[in-house]
């Protein structure tokens, strides 16, 4: 009797097709979430991951051992951003990752929290300008009349003004500003001496008190030559008389140094870069 030939085993040849489609449906699923990551509302991004995981688990998308473990990535990504919304609400870490990249509007926020007490008692403004984010220090709440030296009270002050600009990477300008009185008396002949001197005393202090950069400032001294305000008021010489701390657009260099023979030059600047 002779043997029935075994019949040949059928080979599968597009088998291959199964993870090829596993792959490429885990691939589009992440530049998905990766496109929803990049946008400004953090919130979407978890939205549109778990949407991806709703469909592909009715669709019955993954119906194998390694469609499961693709899913379980998926998974993972949103856990992730829903741990970055998550981060979101807390203070310090929103603080630290606007600033980290350099966002001046960031900053702004992030001292419009800090200051908030400051702000409210008309001792600290803040404002967007064309070379960068300027944090004014009014005389009334950081200076004696006619003095360069900071009030006591005020260091925490600068100390909470540190705290968020020491680890953004743009560099500084200090600048001094006065009203259009003029001044004279035994420390000061002028306006000139004045807001350099009081300019260079933020600076200082930013340096040895709080362990900014030296390479990252520069002081200047406008004296009445650049007002915010008209100095026919009173109101408008207060908020004259201050001291800027200019957060630097990236494309917004430091001015260079002024020798102190160019300080009475009309309408010119006395500065001393470190």
């Amino acid at each position: 009797m002779s043997r029935k030939k075994k019949a040949a085993e059928h080979v599968n040849h597009e088998r291959w097709l199964i993870s090829y489609g596993d792959f490429i449906t885990l691939l589009f699923a992440l530049f998905v979430v990766l496109f929803a990551s990049s946008q400004v509302d953090r919130r979407k991004t978890v939205a549109v991951a778990q949407a991806i995981q709703i469909a592909f688990q009715q669709l019955g998308v993954f119906s194998n051992g390694r469609g499961e473990r693709a899913l379980d990535q998926v998974r993972l990504i949103a856990n992730a951003s829903k741990s970055a919304v998550a981060s979101d609400s807390e203070p310090d870490l929103l603080q630290g990752a606007m600033y980290r990249k350099g966002e001046l509007e960031g900053i702004k926020v992030a001292l419009g929290q800090v200051l908030a007490p400051e702000i409210a008692l008309h001792e600290v403004h803040l404002r967007m300008t064309r070379d960068g984010l300027v944090i004014s220090l009014q005389e009334i709440g950081f200076f004696d009349s006619g003095s360069a030296v900071m009030k006591p009270d005020a260091i925490p002050v600068l100390q909470k003004i540190s705290g968020v600009i020491a680890t953004a990477p743009e560099n500084l300008r200090v600048e001094g500003h006065t009203d259009d009185v003029p001044i004279h008396n035994s420390q000061y002949r002028s306006n000139w001496q004045l807001s350099t001197a009081r300019a260079t005393e933020v600076l200082d202090l930013l340096i040895t008190r709080f362990d900014i950069s030296p390479e990252r400032l520069s002081a200047a001294g406008y004296a009445q030559y650049h007002p915010i305000a008209s100095n026919v008021t009173a109101q408008g010489r207060s908020l004259n008389r201050r001291v800027d701390i200019v957060v630097l657009r990236t494309d917004v260099s430091n001015p260079p140094p002024i020798l102190p023979g160019a300080a009475g030059t009309p309408g010119g600047l006395t500065g001393i870069s470190q």
